[in-house]
């Protein structure tokens, strides 16, 4: 109740406006973690050098969970205790959100999580009113991977996954897609979260003779797998779900085992200007990240704070949760520059972009 009265209650005009992230600033998601609250500081920082929302200055409280779904869990808790924060943006972890879904963390806190970093089925069905997404889920992408991979004629498909919801919503993303087409997986193998052990799954993998195999898997593990898979052998044909950062893969499997990945995106490719929503990003990366490359993590999360951005404009001076929440709702088919999300009392899922990237012969992503 008290967190309840504390979201129910309005910033005073002028004041800040407090947005809480609980990012994995350390252990084996650090890399992608830095590259989220990048992403969203670009255009936060940017929209207060402009004068602010209505004259209030966004201010950004970020916290470290290491990716662990117990510190999710508390430091949210922590934030949401507090009257000033009026909003959630851009967590990690399908596990840890879902962890503060089964507790009633986000209910009570009844303050709206925009741009969670996770396309976890379980976070979208059944419908909740807190989360709002701004890319497409796991679903949505294994099904566009698998099509791919039948197109080429290829029909015996293995998964390694994280032994997580996080793996779990993914498997059963290939799942879906395998069983509208009548085929069944070759081979499921996964990992223990927050680790590398990938050499059961190498081994398990490599024995079904897999013509692709579709991973469901954070930077770490996955690099481990692509190396370990690629030295014993191993010659299918690779793929990962969006939630990974190509250069850290190349950097860490060697670009001889990453070349011919490929990755499934949700958001449009950043490394070219074709949009005005990715020069608008290259540009703010350039005044207040000089020396930063483009990345999709850093880009979807920019795109994150752009809806954030437009929500706090829609609901006023000194916005309460419960009008954060209303004016979200109130954004159907908004252009984000050429990047385009539909909210509404009844959706929460804003995009379901999908293509597949390759990591190419340079170690660039290519479309």
């Amino acid at each position: 109740l008290a967190l309840a009265d504390a979201g129910a209650q309005q910033q005073q005009p002028g004041a800040e406006l407090v947005i809480g992230q609980v990012a994995p600033l350390s252990g084996v998601l650090a890399s992608t973690g830095e590259q989220m609250v990048l992403g969203g500081r670009l255009y936060f920082d940017w929209i207060n050098e402009q004068g602010g929302v209505h004259g209030a200055r966004i201010r950004v409280k970020v916290v470290d969970d290491g990716y662990k779904v117990d510190e999710t869990v508390r430091l949210t808790r922590e934030l949401l205790a507090k009257p000033e924060t009026v909003a959630l943006f851009g967590f990690a972890g399908t596990a840890n959100i879902a962890k503060l879904l089964a507790d009633g963390v986000l209910e009570r806190g009844g303050a709206a999580l925009v741009a969670p970093y996770t396309g976890g089925e379980p976070l979208r069905t059944p419908f909740n009113p807190w989360i709002f997404h701004v890319r497409a889920g796991y679903g949505d992408e294994t099904e566009h991977m698998v099509q791919q991979v039948t197109t080429l004629g290829l029909k015996r498909i293995g998964v390694m996954y994280q032994d997580d919801a996080f793996g779990k919503a993914g498997l059963a993303g290939v799942h879906a897609a395998l069983d509208k087409r009548g085929l069944k997986l070759a081979a499921a193998a996964s990992y223990e979260r927050n680790t590398d052990k990938v050499d059961e799954a190498v081994r398990a993998i490599k024995a079904s003779d897999a013509q692709a195999v579709i991973m469901i898997a954070v930077n770490k593990p996955a690099a481990a797998f692509i190396k370990r898979y690629r030295e014993a052998g191993g010659g299918a044909q690779l793929f990962n779900i969006s939630v990974v950062d190509p250069a850290e893969l190349v950097k860490s499997a060697g670009l001889s085992n990453a070349r011919g990945l490929g990755i499934s995106q949700v958001v449009p490719y950043p490394y070219r200007p074709d949009l005005p929503a990715v020069r608008e990003y290259q540009q703010l990366l350039k005044k207040y990240a000089p020396g930063q490359e483009p990345n999709y993590t850093s880009y979807e999360e920019f795109l994150g704070a752009k809806v954030l951005v437009e929500a706090l404009r829609r609901a006023g001076p000194a916005p309460s949760r419960a009008r954060v929440v209303k004016a979200l709702e109130s954004m159907g088919n908004h252009d984000l520059g050429g990047v385009f999300v539909n909210f509404s009392p009844a959706n929460r899922i804003g995009s379901r972009y999908v293509e597949v990237t390759v990591i190419g012969s340079s170690g660039k992503l290519l479309k």
